[in-house]
């Protein structure tokens, strides 16, 4: 299975917010999905795919993703 999560290139986000929240969530996704690969791309609106898994998955995943950027405050600490 492939995830890949699209993020709006328009978005004003802190630097490092990105590349802080592809290894908290790739964290998450190895204690349920450790074979998934994951990336994370710049597009013209925000998204996310899932090829290769099932409607299960995505609803799964899709929890997953809100819950890790609901939780950024205890995962990303940005330069002050």
């Amino acid at each position: 299975m492939h995830i890949e999560l699209m993020i709006d290139k328009k978005k004003q986000l802190p630097a490092g917010a990105i590349e802080a929240f592809e290894v908290e969530f790739k964290q998450r996704l190895d204690h349920n999905y450790p074979d998934a690969k994951f990336s994370v791309r710049l597009a013209n609106s925000d998204g996310m795919s899932v090829m290769g898994g099932t409607t299960h998955d995505r609803e799964v995943i899709d929890v997953m993703l809100q819950q890790t950027w609901e939780s950024s405050d205890e995962w990303f600490q940005p330069d002050q």
